[in-house]
């Protein structure tokens, strides 16, 4: 009767221990007023849950508009954290008031879960003015809304990103990563306000998620792999990019793309891919598939550019040494705001091979120049299908 006795008290504090507990930041001192910086209570909130030592945490932002400074949950973590979101973490209206680079930063975390219905307002229309870097070298340095470094098997679900001063969502070396059901949003005309950018991460997958901003939806850069996006409706905003890469010696490859049943609706660019003419790496991007995609007047649908000069004149010293092979586009439909709706424009000393467009219907929408066309320079591939604009793979 003993040994049960003491059997049962050891399965029931193990039980116990094991369980999640909640800190819920106003209990821990945060003020939803919106004008007080609740930084040092989020912090101190972070460190009680990330050093627990027996079972998981949930951190809990309810009701209120919680004041946010820059600040930064590090890790390892002993055990997995919730952090749910259900109102609204607002950032300094002054970009210098943040004083990082990115507003809320999460590093070196392992199963990480945010989720909610919340939303991070970077209030973003006082900082888009300052952002003159294209003619401006003395530029303010303006923050992203929320980043993520050596972060692994984590998701986000649910939350809203609203008016980042510059990108809203940015992930270095990431691996298994989810995002589902995010919304992202900042108006057309914001300058640099990608939706979400990737470096140096794999095995990442988006979907059922809305972005419009004024700049790329997401932004596919050097050495990631194995990434799978659907369900994607982006608008206003550029397009979804692989690249610009070739410029730094120091890129990876990027491999293993899959961008399936999505729309793109009123876009600069669709599907793109961007090599810089004068390339300082030699680099492969290979094994993408691009399927069941709707164009709703986006400027250039289908675009491959390897003479990449966003800020024209550029010095040109030579073509494009990342070579681009291994590319399926099938079903991809809708119409052209220009005449040019495909435009393949590889590199001569890197052709790109093995192009294979299978059902392309891209009218031109505007009609009075004539029906869509397209353009192929040094590429290698084979068309299948419907073909309009008419294909030009050799």
């Amino acid at each position: 009767a003993l040994y049960l006795s003491l059997l049962f008290l050891t399965v029931a504090s193990t039980r116990l221990t094991n369980r999640q507990k909640v800190f819920n930041v106003r209990r821990y001192g945060a003020n939803p007023d919106g004008k007080t910086d609740n930084a040092n209570v989020f912090a101190n909130v972070w460190k009680s849950a990330c050093g627990r030592i027996s079972g998981s945490s949930k951190i809990y932002v309810p009701k209120g508009t919680f004041y946010l400074g820059g600040i930064e949950f590090t890790g390892p973590c002993i055990n997995q954290i919730e952090f749910i979101i259900d109102r609204t973490l607002l950032a300094p209206t002054n970009p210098k008031d943040i004083k990082k680079d990115t507003w809320i930063n999460f590093r070196y975390i392992n199963d990480l879960f945010i989720s909610g219905v919340g939303t991070l307002d970077g209030q973003g229309k006082q900082s888009w003015p300052l952002n003159d870097c294209h003619k401006n070298t003395n530029c303010p340095k303006l923050a992203m809304t929320m980043g993520f470094a050596f972060v692994n098997n984590s998701r986000i679900d649910g939350i809203t990103s609203l008016n980042s001063k510059m990108g809203h969502f940015n992930f270095f070396s990431v691996h298994h990563f989810n995002i589902t059901g995010v919304t992202i949003t900042a108006p057309g005309d914001s300058p640099n306000t990608d939706g979400i950018k990737f470096g140096f991460s794999s095995n990442i997958h988006i979907s059922n998620t809305f972005i419009g901003t004024g700049d790329d939806c997401i932004a596919i850069l050097s050495g990631n792999t194995n990434m799978d996006i659907s369900n994607i409706k982006c608008g206003p905003g550029h397009e979804i990019s692989v690249g610009s890469l070739g410029k730094n010696k120091d890129e990876k490859d990027v491999t293993g793309l899959t961008i399936r049943d999505t729309v793109f609706n009123g876009t600069s660019d669709g599907i793109r891919i961007k090599t810089w003419e004068s390339s300082a790496s030699k680099i492969i991007v290979s094994n993408f598939v691009f399927e069941n995609i709707q164009m709703i007047d986006v400027g250039k649908p289908i675009n491959i550019d390897q003479k990449y000069c966003p800020y024209p004149p550029c010095e040109n010293k030579g073509e494009s040494h990342v070579q681009i092979q291994d590319i399926k586009l099938k079903n991809i439909y809708g119409t052209s705001k220009n005449k040019v709706a495909v435009n393949l424009q590889c590199s001569k000393s890197f052709p790109c091979k093995n192009v294979e467009p299978v059902d392309i219907n891209l009218e031109h929408s505007g009609g009075e120049d004539g029906p869509s066309t397209a353009v192929c320079e040094n590429v290698d591939g084979s068309a299948h299908g419907k073909m309009v604009p008419q294909h030009c793979i050799d």
